[in-house]
């Protein structure tokens, strides 16, 4: 019976105390974090407790129905199924396409020959290439294989670690495929009362005005961390080329294309620009590690000086396999090739989003006179049929979702989540309600699923995955396109898992109400509150070790915050937990280990712990002075959806 029961949202169930209800409301991130960070057990059980804990206390204290949470609950996974691991299901595959195909090699190998300046190694591998791997696969793999990279070309273990973590920073918000933007619109756009496209490309525009002063900065900071600032300044041209090329075209991309392209291409362009500026250039002297032998000076290549440190000359990952591995030679036109399969994404992806572009998009966002039309907008006609979406009203197949909603249609469906709506005249209408103060009066609160079958940026890399596979295999690589994928599953088959449960606890969270009543608690920070937003999104990034997740658990939470506020933008604070939570990749334990086990040295975790926790500290806090320019004396600034 209770299924059918309107629930109205409540704030203070707790004793009537907003202290006490926004205390009880944190519990299953206490549960999350006792477990992660404390017990060190398996993520997707720690998931599980704490999706068990908010189902519970959803229930039993702020009075959702059983059959509506359960309802809820269920939705939050299929969100994490779909689009969420479907992006980084098919992001990884194609990882691992150019991994068999031996792309991926080769590419390695053309970056390390570029240069022996380890510094100069460090800005390609840990920065630039670290960049692409973050913007096509994350979730710990740009650490891993940048760290074990480094260590292979003499790197010391614990320093190629520490070097892979800094690194892993500024492109982060915008990796698998822009997952962390897309999750956090998908989450807040509901709460800011935008279609989900329009919120999550004004959220993408948001970070892309924060983190590339970042991108200028890590790449200097890299260097410093290395060798000091004197010997940072020795290559400051190639310093500055590689973070200022990154960061004009992650700003660029960002706010005019959106998140999915935006670490690809900047990375590319990144390593483009060095790869031309070591053309022209080179260092006065060649640094490297104290102890390796001296190379011979030549007009084309710098005479080499004996670095400072005391690191030594070849890391425990060099092996003979490694060692053969970079002994082979590359034809030009075979690293052209590798590189082209990354060229076949962007151009995927860029004809599918289309219709989000500024020139083709309309005046505004969406308006029929002056968007490109269908069929020539590819994005519009794979969206067909999406409700409000007036470039291309009618599905392919299904009827007109204005007069049927919940019906089954291709190849966009879109529909209230079963056991949350009841049908009236026909028409489904929500079970849930907002209530004051988030809200001026009680308003409903759907809970709406899109499965866009083709338009899902997961599809859209899928598409590019199959063109790339027929290109591999013209050229005579000998992959097979389903064993990889079904690999491909394996791999990350409990990494989908967890990220379907802590999509589970977000859900619930939010439309119980507890995220509402921590919102109005935190609202009591008053003016300082942007600054704190980039310390809660490093929090959440430390307890899951994924700036999607962090996005998830407190994305709701920042932009509720904000409208509490009222003179805070929410895309601003939402913005900030994603850009503050890039900061915490570093010391999140997940990663911790990632890069330990990258280099061979699992065990070594607390010792890149305190190597990296002040860098951390310190970008978080520059992060959270950013928010507070923006929101105060910039606050023009602040895109709107």
């Amino acid at each position: 019976m209770g299924v059918f029961l309107a629930f109205h949202q409540s704030y203070q169930p707790v004793l009537g105390s907003i202290l006490l209800s926004a205390l009880v409301a944190g519990l299953p991130l206490y549960v999350l974090f006792v477990l992660l960070a404390i017990l060190r057990l398996p993520a997707w059980i720690c998931a599980l407790a704490a999706m068990l804990t908010s189902l519970v206390i959803a229930w039993l204290v702020w009075g959702m129905p059983f059959g509506i949470s359960v309802a809820t609950a269920t939705e939050g996974m299929a969100f994490g199924l779909w689009p969420i691991s479907w992006i980084v299901l098919n992001a990884v595959f194609f990882h691992n396409l150019t991994v068999a195909s031996g792309d991926f090699d080769v590419i390695k190998r053309s970056l390390t020959r570029l240069t022996t300046d380890r510094r100069l190694q460090t800005l390609l591998v840990a920065f630039s290439f670290g960049a692409l791997l973050e913007g096509i696969a994350g979730f710990g793999a740009p650490v891993a294989i940048t760290a074990s990279i480094l260590a292979s070309l003499g790197f010391e273990p614990v320093t190629a670690a520490v070097l892979a973590l800094l690194a892993n920073t500024a492109p982060v918000a915008f990796g698998s495929i822009g997952i962390p933007v897309v999750t956090l619109g998908g989450l807040i756009a509901p709460i800011v009362g935008h279609p989900v496209t329009n919120t999550t490309l004004a959220l993408s525009a948001m970070v892309g005005r924060q983190l590339p002063l970042f991108s200028i900065l890590i790449p200097a900071y890299l260097i410093v961390v290395l060798a000091g600032f004197r010997r940072m300044t020795e290559i400051l041209p190639a310093v500055l080329v590689t973070g200022v090329s990154f960061a004009i075209v992650q700003f660029l991309v960002s706010n005019f294309v959106g998140p999915e392209l935006t670490d690809i291409i900047a990375a590319l362009v990144s390593m483009g620009c060095l790869a031309l500026l070591l053309r022209v250039w080179r260092p006065k002297d060649t640094w490297q590690f104290a102890g390796e032998p001296a190379i011979a000076a030549s007009a084309t290549s710098p005479r080499p000086v004996m670095g400072g440190s005391d690191l030594p000359g070849r890391g425990v990952a060099d092996t003979p396999d490694t060692r053969a591995s970079r002994d082979v030679i590359d034809s030009p036109s075979r690293i052209a090739r590798a590189y082209a399969m990354y060229l076949v994404l962007v151009i995927v992806i860029l004809i599918g989003q289309m219709g989000n572009l500024p020139w083709w998009s309309g005046h505004p966002v969406g308006d029929v006179k002056t968007a490109l039309a269908t069929p020539a907008n590819i994005t519009a006609d794979l969206k067909c049929g999406t409700p409000l979406f007036t470039l291309c009203k009618l599905p392919w197949f299904g009827p007109d979702p204005a007069k049927d909603r919940q019906a089954f249609k291709f190849p966009d469906w879109n529909f209230l989540w079963p056991g949350t709506y009841e049908t009236v005249k026909g028409q489904p209408v929500s079970l849930i309600y907002r209530e004051k103060p988030i809200v001026g009066k009680s308003t409903a609160y759907p809970l709406a699923f899109d499965w866009n079958f083709l338009a899902a940026a997961g599809s859209l890399v899928l598409y590019a995955c199959l063109i790339a596979f027929l290109l591999m295999r013209i050229a005579g690589s000998r992959l097979n396109f389903f064993t990889v994928y079904g690999r491909t599953i394996r791999q990350l088959a409990l990494p989908i898992a967890t990220i379907a449960l802590i999509l589970a606890i977000a859900q619930l969270m939010n439309y119980s109400g507890m995220t509402a009543s921590m919102a109005i608690a935190l609202s009591k920070t008053g003016f300082i509150f942007p600054f704190v937003a980039a310390f809660l999104g490093w929090l959440g990034v430390f307890l899951t070790g994924s700036d999607t997740s962090s996005n998830t658990l407190f994305g709701p939470l920042q932009a509720q915050t904000a409208q509490q506020l009222g003179n805070v933008s929410p895309i601003l604070t939402a913005g900030t937990n994603s850009s503050g939570g890039v900061m915490g990749k570093m010391i999140s334990p997940q990663n911790l280990s990632v890069g330990a086990a990258g280099v061979n040295k699992v065990g070594a975790e607390g010792d890149i712990f305190r190597r990296v926790i002040g860098y951390s500290l310190i970008l978080t806090s520059a992060v959270g002075v950013v928010a507070m320019i923006e929101a105060y004396v910039i606050p023009g600034i602040v895109p709107t959806p």
